[in-house]
């Protein structure tokens, strides 16, 4: 195992693998997922989160993941999808091959700034025996939800749903409602609809939505409703993920703070769209 200073290193073989075990390519929540499977991780580690609150272990696959697309071994869809190139599907990867290939990658994108190619070009390096890369500066939308009352952060999750095709989306007001915050009704087709019980968690960073709390929702909404969805500004242990996905109950869907995000961004709720373009360093490689 790679040191503790750079554990991220730690995954660059395990997500190849992972991608293999879900058919060359997946959702990065499911190799993250597949990588804590296939290895047994801890608890501990799969719940630990970074300050801004998002799972620190998802991070640093996430930035194994970029590493292995500048490299070659992974595709660069910006369409969410992690997909394994012909050359990755072939690798095998060790610690040692990651450390060279952070090392490779480092250089170039020192060289590259030393040239001045792109002055604004967001720093993606580390050097091989300092902390892991640090995240990328936290959108400010997630620190404007957790500054929300809680009862207007109820409010703007209700709106949310409305913009992303609810109907009949209401707060119910009322705290002793069993933890339900709200109710909607989603119409899957003009024949089939069905009633969504919500709950609202505008927790600070660090703070992560419990499987006791999954299982004290999922209690309240039977029998009152087919479906129940959690929304948090933080994150759900992995404890509470399965639980919310627990065979034989009721499934609770989870909306952690960047899914959350996501959602905001994907309907353009209080948000207004700025497209900036940066070089792409590694694709000037090739022509050096």
């Amino acid at each position: 195992m790679a040191k503790k200073s750079a554990e991220f290193l730690n995954w660059f073989g395990p997500l190849l693998d992972a991608l293999r075990d879900l058919g060359d390519s997946g959702r990065p929540v499911e190799v993250s997922s597949r990588i804590a499977q296939n290895l047994e991780l801890p608890e501990e580690m799969l719940d630990a989160t970074l300050k801004s609150g998002g799972k620190k272990f998802h991070n640093q696959v996430a930035w194994a993941r970029q590493y292995l697309v500048w490299e070659g071994y992974l595709d660069s869809s910006k369409h969410g999808t992690w997909k394994l190139t012909n050359k990755g599907k072939e690798a095998r990867l060790t610690i040692d091959d990651a450390k060279a290939i952070v090392k490779k990658w480092v250089a170039f994108h020192q060289k590259a700034r030393q040239q001045k190619v792109d002055k604004s070009q967001p720093e993606l390096l580390l050097e091989i025996d300092t902390e892991e890369p640090s995240e990328a500066e936290e959108a400010t939308l997630i620190e404007v939800l957790r500054s929300l009352s809680p009862e207007g952060f109820e409010k703007v999750c209700r709106e949310l749903l409305r913009e992303s095709g609810f109907e009949n989306v209401e707060v119910t007001g009322r705290p002793a409602d069993g933890g339900i915050d709200g109710y909607g009704t989603l119409e899957v087709n003009p024949f089939v609809s069905f009633k969504v019980l919500f709950q609202c968690k505008r927790y600070a960073a660090g703070n992560t939505v419990s499987r006791a709390q999954v299982g004290d929702f999922r209690n309240a909404m039977i029998g009152r409703a087919e479906k129940g969805i959690i929304i948090t500004t933080s994150t759900f242990s992995n404890q509470a993920v399965q639980e919310a996905n627990r065979d034989g109950a009721p499934a609770v869907e989870l909306v952690d703070g960047q899914k959350l995000v996501e959602m905001f961004e994907r309907v353009e709720l209080g948000l207004r769209k700025k497209t900036v373009y940066t070089v792409d360093i590694a694709y000037f490689e090739q022509y050096q």
